[in-house]
């Protein structure tokens, strides 16, 4: 792994926090008041945002995981990607929250939400934190965003390179940018 200087710092936690209430406000009037959400954390990145995200709702909540591979060590997709972890719960007839870190080129989201579709919830829907669109290769539409952000190598607040980082309370980018070939 290079050597990588300390991140600089992108968004802070306080404004971290600010968004991750304002996105469950969002997410809060799109469903019944009434109506219980089961949240899929994607992993390993999505679980401090689903956690914060959770706290937030205002409303009942389960939470469930999955986790798909698709990079590894590296900085760059290089396979299709495939699901390594399932969610434990059955999410039939069930109001589904996809809680994702950040979405990159889209295959895993896409894959994931493929699948997730064929087990008939109620409403499949998707928050991500971060969305960076200029390295879409899949058209995807996402639900409900945190901040866009350019093609820029993020870590901090569960979002890692080569599994260090996670950590980080806030958001930075990753200065010297890691080979993504």
């Amino acid at each position: 792994m290079p050597q990588c200087q300390e991140p600089v710092e992108l968004f802070s936690a306080d404004k971290l926090h600010a968004r991750v209430r304002e996105l469950a406000v969002e997410i809060n009037a799109d469903y019944a008041p009434e109506s219980s959400l089961h949240l899929a954390a994607v992993l390993k990145g999505g679980f401090v945002f689903l956690v914060d995200l959770m706290r937030a709702l205002a409303r009942p909540a389960t939470i469930d995981f999955v986790a798909m591979k698709s990079y590894g060590s590296e900085t760059c997709s290089q396979y299709i990607p495939r699901m390594v972890k399932d969610l434990e719960e059955e999410i039939t007839g069930r109001d589904v929250l996809v809680v994702e870190d950040i979405v990159d080129t889209g295959q895993t989201l896409s894959r994931l939400l493929e699948k997730l579709s064929e087990r008939n919830p109620r409403s499949l829907r998707t928050v991500a934190l971060l969305n960076k669109p200029s390295r879409r290769l899949v058209s995807l539409e996402l639900d409900y965003v945190g901040f866009t952000i350019d093609n820029q190598f993020v870590v901090g607040y569960g979002l890692d390179y080569a599994e260090r980082y996670r950590h980080l309370p806030y958001i930075g980018l990753l200065e010297p940018l890691p080979q993504t070939e």
